[in-house]
């Protein structure tokens, strides 16, 4: 009888593991800051984000495809791969790494805006996540009244430089940064989530 109770929970367990999550994909599409660079996975923004969500209700998967060291280059070869997920939400972090790589700030909000417009062409909401910018031109700011984007102004507001909220190289966030991130990230994006019913 044990035995039999037994496998019927492994076969139930097998079959809840089997089961597709329906819940609407959210993509942080970006670079270290969303891949998470230096933390443990369960610290980076993204998996911050989904204890974020679930906990306040909340019915989203968020999909981390954060790449280290990527461009706004790279960033367009990588955009089929974020239709394939099929999200209703795309955070959009990159250009971080554009000048370290010799591009010029034309050639970033080129690439961010045609990313932008083919996120847009299938309703897919973007969200767009700004550095701080010197100088009197902010892409950022431009390209999401152009688009009606969500815009997070500085996504790493408080955080970098602070070596309390960051790794070593006092640019990219630890653990108890990342969840000032998230706090930032759900301030812009909960004016566009859906509570399940």
């Amino acid at each position: 009888m044990r035995s039999l109770l037994l496998t019927s929970l492994a076969a139930l367990l097998a079959f809840s593991q089997q089961t597709p999550d329906s819940r609407p994909v959210i993509v942080a599409f970006g670079d270290s800051m969303t891949a998470g660079f230096g933390v443990p996975a369960e610290q980076s923004y993204p998996a911050q984000l989904q204890k974020a969500l679930d906990a306040s209700g909340y019915k989203y998967r968020v999909v981390n495809m954060g790449l280290t060291g990527d461009t706004t280059s790279g960033g367009r070869g990588r955009v089929s791969r974020v239709l394939g997920a099929n999200p209703v939400i795309v955070i959009l972090e990159l250009g971080g790494n554009d000048r370290a790589n010799g591009m010029s700030l034309k050639q970033t909000h080129d690439n961010l805006e045609q990313m932008i417009a083919t996120f847009q062409k299938t309703r897919i909401t973007v969200v767009l996540a700004g550095r701080a910018q010197s100088g009197p031109e902010n892409i950022y700011e431009e390209l999401a009244s152009k688009y009606h984007l969500v815009l997070i102004p500085s996504f790493l507001d408080g955080v970098s430089g602070n070596p309390a909220l960051t790794i070593a190289d006092m640019n990219h966030p630890n653990g108890d940064g990342y969840a000032i991130v998230v706090k930032t990230v759900m301030k812009a994006i909960e004016p566009v989530l859906k509570k399940a019913p």
